[in-house]
């Protein structure tokens, strides 16, 4: 939106006065929001936090409630996340400390417009009124860490008092869970870190624990296991017995489809197949009985998805817990595709954080987002969900493209033209080589013939299996076994490719990454 100032005879300005454990003069910390103007349909506000404490404020986190029907619709010079009315703003991750008497400043467009004032305010969750700031934690105990080649999975002791951690990667904040574990992912291989961690609660930040140093394990910067996992989906398309598709093709992974609501915020195959005693869940217990293993797909094109239907970050990372906890997961996929989902500023963050929040309650999980992508990598909106990872911290380990329906003539060539551009994209964001970039990439291409027509034939998708292969891809997917099964004649259909082929041939292939 563009902002326009208006010449006015006042602004109106809410002075909120907070106070912390570190403040050492009666000023205190303050935050002073001022609506800066007003054009009918929305406004401009600014919040100017500043220290008047002898001592440097580590960080800060400034909570305001909106009037009923007012909403944030673009943020700068700080993170934003909302759960209904209220919106949470943080440092962003350039800042450092405050030092004393030093200011720092953020600002935001809201809508509709002739806004009146703010409803309530806090900083870190405590009174906006000032007085009394309380006790910090004290350093918390027992930090612990296991590591995998591109992760650190940290443990600790809880701090009495303590309503949320901070986790400092060599000197640097990288994460603030509520709980006492945390995975910080997208790590270089065979390579040392050190970490400390502090509690913090209304009055503020405790101090730091003891370092520990953890070293990543070899594996070139791999995000944990290397799938090669081809769609099932045991709800359409004369699903086949994943035991007889493992036995005749050595595959061991199955991207199992789909999990959407119920109705609400309640997760279930299909939204009407339930998590136990379904087919799905029996499908699961094959797989597994024959050395293999599943992670679902969430989402999809089709349907009524959890992200639109869970109000909150938190209820949403508790519908994929359900999921999680219904089969010791140790991966899953959130199939970010549809415009309700993939199309919506609203919903892409609240999956970012609801994954955030499973990595943090489920050490060593990997969370793999699939999206569409153009023929020379990701639009607009995938280049928003990266970039909203990035900021909002959520630590996805795979981001998988679905190079197809472009109506290509040469599948191939777009497939890979759309990962190198996937790959600079990931570069620019996190500051990857580009070995580990391509290390948390995934495709996810459709065998046979697409919805558009494109024809994908085995001798292709061998050629894709190899490039990405490779270059040290993390996931392989197919859409999907069902169709992979040979029924020439140029028809796409559920349970056959629309070419001719042997049973199983693109899973044989996919087996092989």
């Amino acid at each position: 939106m563009k902002r326009i100032t208006l010449a006015i005879a006042a602004v109106t300005a809410v002075v909120i006065t907070l106070l912390t454990a570190q403040a050492a003069s009666a000023a205190g910390v303050t935050a002073t929001f001022t609506k800066v103007s007003d054009w009918g349909s929305g406004f401009e506000g600014k919040v100017t936090v500043t220290n008047g404490t002898t001592s440097s404020l580590s960080t800060w986190s400034v909570a305001l409630d909106f009037p009923s029907g007012y909403t944030v619709s673009t943020t700068w010079d700080a993170n934003h996340t909302s759960s209904g009315q209220t919106h949470t703003f943080t440092p962003p991750s350039w800042a450092g400390p405050l030092a004393p008497g030093a200011t720092a400043t953020f600002g935001f467009n809201g809508t509709p417009g002739n806004f009146s004032g703010l409803a309530a305010c806090r900083l870190n969750g405590g009174s906006c009124s000032g007085g009394g700031g309380g006790t910090v934690p004290a350093a918390p105990t027992g930090l612990s860490g296991t590591s995998s080649a591109s992760s650190v999975s940290l443990t600790w002791s809880a701090a009495s008092g303590a309503t949320s951690y901070n986790v400092y990667r060599n000197g640097t904040k990288v994460g603030s869970p509520t709980g006492t574990s945390y995975t910080d992912s997208g790590l270089t291989a065979n390579t040392s870190y050190s970490y400390q961690v502090s509690a913090s609660n209304s009055a503020g930040e405790g101090p730091k624990s003891g370092s520990i140093s953890v070293k990543t394990g070899t594996g070139g910067g791999n995000t944990g296991t290397k799938q090669a996992a081809p769609y099932l989906y045991m709800g359409w398309g004369d699903p086949p017995n994943p035991a007889t598709v493992m036995n005749a093709t050595g595959i061991k992974w199955f991207t199992m489809a789909f999990i959407l609501s119920s109705g609400g915020c309640n997760p279930a195959w299909d939204g009407s197949r339930p998590l136990q005693g379904s087919a799905d869940a029996n499908a699961i217990a094959q797989i597994r009985a024959a050395g293999g293993d599943i992670v679902p797909s969430i989402g999809g094109w089709s349907g009524n998805k959890l992200g639109p239907n869970c109000s909150t970050p938190e209820a949403l990372a508790g519908a994929y817990q359900q999921v999680i906890n219904a089969y010791n997961l140790k991966a899953i996929d959130v199939d970010i595709e549809n415009s309700d989902e993939f199309e919506n500023e609203v919903v892409q963050d609240r999956i970012l954080n609801a994954l955030k929040i499973v990595k943090q309650n489920n050490p060593g999980i990997q969370t793999i987002l699939t999206f569409g992508t153009t023929t020379t990598g990701p639009n607009f909106w995938g280049n928003r969900l990266i970039d909203r990872s990035k900021a909002l911290g959520a630590n996805i380990d795979v981001f998988t493209l679905m190079p197809f329906d472009f109506g290509s003539s040469n599948i191939y060539n777009d497939t890979v033209a759309a990962s190198q551009g996937l790959n600079n994209k990931l570069k620019a964001t996190f500051g990857w080589s580009t070995a580990e970039a391509y290390a948390h990439q995934g495709i996810s291409g459709m065998n046979g013939l697409s919805d558009q027509q494109e024809m994908t034939t085995t001798a292709t998708w061998q050629n894709i299996t190899n490039w990405a292969k490779s270059n040290g891809l993390s996931r392989l997917a197919f859409w999907s076994v069902n169709r992979d099964r040979g029924c020439p004649g140029g028809g796409v259909v559920s349970n056959c490719s629309g070419i001719a082929q042997g049973d199983w041939d693109f899973t044989r292939i996919t087996a092989g990454f």
